[in-house]
């Protein structure tokens, strides 16, 4: 049996918890589907024998998916905050989440289609926003609220204060 983590993120869907689970496993590393539990009984947002909870791992954090029922919806409050190392890495989960089903946002941010919200942050835009030159963090940071998903070399020419950034 595997040990219980001592804090755990539980997210409240709408079901789904399990395909939500599942999708975060196949996208992101050191993610996994580690267990799923039916419901012993009816409960107001399902009946005995639905998937109740959901224990999943994203990105090594340990998570729980209850599916609730409609009471309550997600919000910007909470998102999963993932730093990426490169472009690529960047367009691949951007593109993962928004292409199947979600939506973008602004500066980095968009939601899966269970309505998680996701900010996919380069280490180049973290870097950039906190240079120790602030004319060179306000440029990068500029460049940033123009942005949904994060282009990397524009971030990087505008931190420069390259002309055409």
């Amino acid at each position: 049996m595997k040990k219980q983590a001592k804090n755990t993120i539980c997210i409240w869907y709408n079901g789904g918890a399990e395909a939500a689970a599942r999708f975060y496993a196949t996208t992101f590393p050191d993610s996994s589907v580690d267990a799923v539990h039916r419901a012993p009984g009816d409960y107001p947002a399902g009946k005995e024998g639905d998937v109740l909870t959901v224990e999943f791992t994203v990105l090594g954090i340990p998570c729980l998916g209850l599916n609730g029922g409609p009471a309550f919806k997600h919000t910007e409050a909470f998102s999963f905050q993932v730093a990426t190392a490169d472009q690529v890495e960047t367009d691949r989960y951007w593109n993962a989440i928004v292409g199947n089903g979600g939506v973008e946002s602004a500066c980095g941010w968009c939601k899966d289609q269970w309505g998680i919200s996701w900010q996919i942050t380069p280490v180049a835009l973290s870097e950039a926003i906190a240079d120790s030159d602030p004319v060179a963090a306000k440029r990068a940071f500029n460049a940033m609220m123009e942005m949904r998903k994060i282009d990397i070399a524009a971030i990087e020419a505008a931190r420069r204060g390259d002309s055409n950034s």
